[in-house]
């Protein structure tokens, strides 16, 4: 049986990730996200998705290391996102500013495993600089050197703000990336394996996940949930605006989604974490906005928010511009697309369907002079 877009279709086998849509349940190399969300952090979850294991101290230090060394970019990549269009599309930026970072990289070539976990650590060091530079450069902002020590959601939001962030947006943000760190065979991550499938480097297989990424279908969701919450302004105006979008059959973004069949266990988390920074900041109306559209939708329609509908008051109330939620998904996601290319690499074979053909047949070829 045929099936548009490959839904429910097993493309594959891994140890990466495993979803639940059924039951809800989202789980990286055994670890129920909600157990990691709790009590990890994300450099703990990246070197968990790569090497299959939680790190003892050591091998945490080290890698922490690792990272915190790598995140500094080459003057020349900083010299051509000064060169760029400012009113540049960011995730426009970042797919080209990845295929750069290749050209000043003496291991881009190389494809051996060890080679090609240093191009992890180091891309995934960088993409962060490159999201908050890229702004920096835009709003004629000074570009801070990433700090030396500390983790990625405190040295981003730092870079990106120019001030160090309160325990509790760091904490936000930490636990944002570690939801969207990886989600087994979705677009973006499917597309990064079939790119590594053909055994091109690293990089390009990053590049075709990254532009795979930017199409609104996949990453581009919770930008449109925060304009709609812009857009409504005061809880009070929450019935009457879902109700004329109902009356109007136009969708609702951040709800439902292609596996889960009840709620996003990634929901439940940044549910939270957009609740307590709403209280932080005295900025609450976003949560109870977001809370009222919720029941809403699912008293009407039966569908649970997913992961993009929370994520984009949290962004918001932590000072995030609208346009670089789409890149901070791909700031986490990399992560995730790093496991699943080192994982095809290890074991591959070109990925390579079969499509049925609904065209004509046994037509006649005709001179153009007879056409």
């Amino acid at each position: 049986m045929i099936k548009a877009g490959l839904e429910d279709v097993v493309a594959g086998t891994s140890s990466i990730c495993d979803v639940n849509g059924k039951d809800g349940i989202l789980v990286y190399q055994g670890y129920n996200i909600h157990d990691l969300a709790q009590n990890s952090n994300f450099e703990e979850v990246i070197y968990l998705l790569w090497f299959g294991k939680l790190p003892n101290k050591s091998e945490y230090a080290t890698f922490c290391k690792a990272l915190q060394k790598h995140r500094s970019l080459n003057e020349h990549v900083i010299n051509f996102m000064k060169s760029c269009p400012k009113d540049a599309n960011p995730m426009d930026m970042l797919r080209t500013c990845v295929s750069v970072l290749a050209l000043y990289d003496a291991e881009a070539q190389n494809s051996d495993r060890e080679a090609n976990i240093n191009k992890a650590i180091r891309v995934t060091a960088q993409i962060p600089t490159i999201i908050a530079y890229f702004n920096c450069i835009r709003n004629n902002k000074p570009l801070l050197p990433p700090k030396e020590d500390g983790s990625m959601a405190a040295n981003f939001l730092y870079m990106l703000n120019g001030v160090n962030p309160d325990d509790l947006s760091t904490k936000s943000l930490d636990i944002a990336l570690i939801l969207h760190a990886d989600h087994e065979l979705n677009a973006s991550t499917f597309a990064a394996r079939v790119a590594s499938a053909t055994l091109t480097d690293l990089y390009s297989s990053v590049v075709a996940a990254i532009g795979t990424l930017k199409g609104p279908l996949h990453g581009g969701a919770n930008q449109e949930v925060i304009k709609t919450l812009i857009e409504i302004g005061d809880i009070s105006k929450v019935d009457a605006f879902i109700k004329d979008l109902f009356a109007n059959h136009k969708k609702i973004m951040g709800f439902g989604h292609r596996v889960y069949k009840t709620e996003d266990p990634r929901a439940h988390h940044l549910r939270q974490m957009s609740k307590d920074l709403g209280i932080k900041l005295g900025q609450s109306k976003w949560y109870e906005m977001s809370r009222a559209i919720e029941e809403d939708v699912l008293k009407e329609k039966g569908l649970y928010p997913n992961v993009d509908f929370y994520s984009a008051s949290v962004y918001y109330m932590l000072g995030i511009p609208i346009d670089l939620y789409t890149p901070i998904f791909a700031m986490s996601r990399i992560s995730g697309w790093s496991a699943h290319i080192l994982e095809q690499y290890a074991n591959n074979r070109l990925i390579r369907p079969r499509a049925e053909y609904t065209g004509p047949k046994n037509l006649k070829y005709t001179t153009i002079d007879n056409r």
